[in-house]
């Protein structure tokens, strides 16, 4: 049975990050591996998009990645961005799909919760209109908080991309269940206000299936479960195994 014959209006899509092809390539400051390789294969094994962070200390995601991916992703292409005018800048002269604005702390190793709208609404909201201005959709990175649910609605953003981190981690110790309930509340208040919902950070192929029965969300950004797989099966085949379990779950 498909998504859509259970009820979904759309089809799902798979974002995939190929952010830590980067990190891998950065290790020995050389060319490979290639990012920009890695995204023809992802979209050529059913990734409906390609997600890459640029962050502001460039430890993984360079400027010429960016600039290389515009001119050969034939999907689209996922901007995640920190509130900050360098990359609000860099957004507009790129002009990917979308950018999803999300909280960064330089000594993280991945981001660590969602953007706190509530806190930087001013910030937030200026950042949103002038990448929306552009034609560019923009999707705010939130924990399961109806406050910041709301908080993203008010700033106009288009989407949110609920944090499900804390699902993941709960998944993993056998007590999901309030985790999941709270991302389906939060889903069905961002859906009733006008805003279209995406879920990404954590998730794999076994902690993905309870998600998926959520069905406002329309789009996983996954990177890192892909990329591990992807040692062991290949990339191709570690994309297409998650795109296949979306698309028809």
């Amino acid at each position: 049975m498909t998504t859509h014959d259970r009820g979904c209006p759309f089809r799902r899509r798979l974002g995939v990050n190929i952010d830590h092809v980067a990190t891998l390539r950065q290790a020995r400051g050389g060319m490979a591996p290639d990012p920009v390789t890695a995204a023809g294969i992802a979209e050529h094994n059913g990734a409906d998009g390609i997600t890459v962070h640029l962050r502001e200390d460039r430890r993984h995601i360079q400027d010429r990645d960016l600039d290389l991916l515009k001119l050969t992703v034939q999907t689209r292409i996922n901007l995640e961005m920190a509130v900050t005018e360098e990359m609000v800048a860099i957004a507009l002269a790129t002009r990917p799909y979308s950018a999803t604005l999300v909280p960064e702390k330089r000594q993280e190793l991945t981001t660590e919760g969602g953007l706190d709208v509530v806190r930087y609404r001013d910030a937030v909201a200026s950042a949103v209109t002038r990448l929306k201005s552009a034609g560019i959709m923009v999707s705010l990175f939130v924990d399961s908080d109806l406050a910041q649910v709301s908080a993203s609605a008010e700033c106009g953003a288009d989407a949110i991309e609920i944090h499900t981190g804390p699902f993941c981690e709960s998944f993993r110790l056998g007590r999901h269940g309030r985790d999941l309930v709270q991302m389906a509340t939060a889903a069905e208040s961002a859906s009733s206000s006008g805003m279209k919902v995406f879920a990404g950070h954590g998730l794999d192929v076994r902690n993905i299936v309870p998600v998926l029965d959520l069905l406002e969300v329309e789009e996983f950004n996954i990177g890192h479960s892909i990329m591990a797989r992807a040692i062991f099966i290949g990339l191709g085949p570690a994309v297409r195994e998650m795109a296949d379990l979306i698309h028809n779950r």
